[in-house]
């Protein structure tokens, strides 16, 4: 669906409301489109449908499954079986999730078609937020787009993050100029593997069309404030290559060099170099968005999850600007749009479209069996039956051979548009730490303290307790990890290098998500480990039960939020360390 004019928005509109409207209906053709083409896969067989296509049938055979248990079919993907395993199509490539399995990146198959299924979610998003933000056919988005390192399966299928397999698709590459989707950014930026050679060249092209750009973005809040930060620590060359009219060396692509000073910086410009350094120049760089792009109206960014805890920085460094989070998507899937975009971050809700794949939800809050359970499979409810105010967690039947699989978003219904659920997106479950695309859980956690603490028993030192932070404040963000020691010889206590190697340790112990951030993305900074006083964590137990909680149940928390803890823990810190160096991670799994 083309949606670059008035007549097509207005197209785009009209189908949002027919599908939501019939969002039922919409459901029942989805699942028996799935059922049909797909009916003769083995995973299907192996719970004899027997063909039928209907929800009853699909509910009482096919079992709700976690990635673990769809993993060695996936492998055999992987390593070569081309046989219709999950899809009657060919698997075209895999879409590696942010969540792992056992320390890798978990691999979802996709066909090519689901490609166009993206692309037409990606073409409701300019009509709704025209019906807000008028005139964005005006000017320009600077959004900050990269791609990121991909593999090769042993049975040569490419593995790459959903939006880097997007970015290089022709749908993309090769799109119609379409006045709403007017980058600053050319494709040969978006493209450069490299990282800093990529950033810096789409924020030369921002401030050379600083005067063009009506919206500021990236994907995920994280990603803008890293943009942030890189202009913070470049405007200096950025500055002198605008006056010059000349690029800096450090860009040594030559397809990306060819195309910024061909076509971009083809003219010296003392005079927006000036104001860039006297703008950047200055200490406080509050407001700084819409001081060096005046005419932004909002910023295009994820603040939702894990991202909420960017949203103070975002509003210091935007002047209060607007925040809209348009759509809900993942490498499994893609699955709504918000409605009202230019919303509170607070009360960002997304309206589940029906046509994107078969949706079922499973009470978050009631005790179910378990997922592998074929005696007692868990209730799940249909995407028209959910009821406002409950919560559950997400599970997606998919065109290119996901049945019943368990996303692990865990959403709260807040209405309804149309027949069509809108939901609240609450947290992923068992996540417990978070800066950028990295989601790391309790027991991968306690593994990289377990490995921290081998390199302590040589001083006689053990963990007594701990709790982590994800601390933002910093850019990029990084982990913090509090640790209560008991040093039985205390003579010989640990010494700096040690508990700076235990930081690095811990580092290693995390997942391939986390280490690809810290070493290729530079979007995670080292791990820091504070040392507290002994009897802090009794302190932070003795708070806990002032408040109410009961002494017979209180844990320790794994994750502190939560203010006055935070200020409690610093103010008994009394040695800090971090990470000598990176941790090891190439593109190859199992690396």
């Amino acid at each position: 669906m083309a949606v670059d004019s008035p007549v097509s928005h207005a197209k785009a509109l009209r189908f949002i409301e027919e599908t939501t409207t019939n969002a039922d209906s919409v459901q029942k053709r989805v699942l028996a489109e799935i059922l049909n083409r797909n009916a003769d896969t083995e995973y299907l067989n192996r719970f004899r449908l027997n063909g039928a296509t209907d929800q009853d049938a699909f509910k009482s055979k096919v079992p709700v499954v976690t990635y673990e248990e769809l993993e060695a079919d996936i492998r055999r993907i992987a390593n070569g079986d081309r046989s219709p395993i999950f899809s009657s199509h060919p698997i075209s490539e895999f879409l590696t999730s942010s969540g792992t399995s056992g320390g890798e990146r978990k691999l979802m198959p996709t066909i090519k078609e689901e490609m166009e299924r993206r692309q037409l979610l990606y073409s409701l998003l300019m009509p709704i937020m025209n019906l807000y933000v008028p005139g964005l056919d005006k000017g320009k988005g600077l959004y900050f787009l990269f791609v990121k390192a991909e593999t090769k399966t042993p049975g040569g299928l490419v593995a790459r993050p959903v939006l880097t397999s997007y970015y290089k698709s022709d749908i993309f590459k090769t799109r119609p100029y379409d006045p709403f989707n007017d980058y600053t950014s050319p494709n040969e930026a978006i493209l450069c593997a490299n990282s800093f050679q990529s950033m810096y060249t789409q924020m030369l092209c921002g401030l050379l069309m600083r005067h063009q750009v009506l919206r500021v973005g990236a994907v995920f809040a994280s990603g803008l404030l890293r943009a942030i930060h890189f202009l913070q620590l470049n405007w200096k060359q950025l500055a002198y290559d605008i006056s010059t009219g000349t690029l800096s060396p450090k860009i040594t692509d030559p397809c990306l060099r060819e195309c910024i000073t061909s076509k971009y910086l083809t003219n010296p410009n003392p005079e927006l170099a000036e104001f860039i350094s006297k703008e950047c120049s200055i200490e406080e760089w509050e407001g700084i968005i819409t001081r060096i792009w005046p005419n932004t109206k909002y910023l295009d960014v994820i603040v939702t999850g894990a991202m909420a805890q960017y949203i103070p920085t975002l509003e210091l460094y935007s002047g209060g600007l607007p925040m809209a989070c348009t759509m809900y998507a993942s490498s499994e899937c893609y699955f709504g749009l918000n409605l009202n975009p230019m919303c509170k971050p607070s009360e960002v809700t997304y309206t589940i479209m029906p046509n994107m794949g078969y949706f079922e939800f499973l009470p978050h809050d009631t005790s179910s069996p378990p997922a592998h359970s074929r005696d007692s499979p868990p209730r799940l409810v249909n995407l028209a039956d959910v009821e406002l105010g409950k919560v559950y967690e997400l599970v997606i039947t998919t065109y290119s051979g996901l049945n019943r699989y368990r996303v692990g978003d865990i959403l709260q219904v807040t209405g309804f548009h149309n027949a069509a659920p809108q939901f609240r997106f609450m947290r992923r479950k068992n996540v417990l730490l978070s800066i950028d695309s990295d989601k790391t859980d309790e027991a991968e956690l306690q593994t990289a303290i377990n490995n921290a603490a081998l390199l302590l028993r040589e001083f006689n030192t053990s963990v007594l307790e701990y709790t982590t932070h994800a601390d933002t404040k910093t850019i990029p963000g990084h982990y913090v990890i509090y640790l209560e020691l008991l040093v039985k010889d205390t003579a010989n206590p640990p010494p700096v290098e040690t508990l700076n190697h235990c930081c690095l340790a811990m580092e290693e112990s995390l997942n391939s998500v986390y280490r690809q951030c810290r070493v290729a993305d530079n979007s995670i900074g080292p791990l820091e480990i504070r040392v507290v006083k002994n009897g802090t964590f009794e302190e932070v137990m003795d708070y806990a039960i002032s408040r109410g909680a009961s002494i017979n149940q209180y844990k320790a928390p794994r994750c502190v939020n939560f203010t006055p803890v935070l200020e409690l823990l610093d103010s008994r810190v009394i040695s800090a360390h971090f990470s000598i160096s990176k941790p090891h991670w190439t593109p190859e799994r199992n690396r």
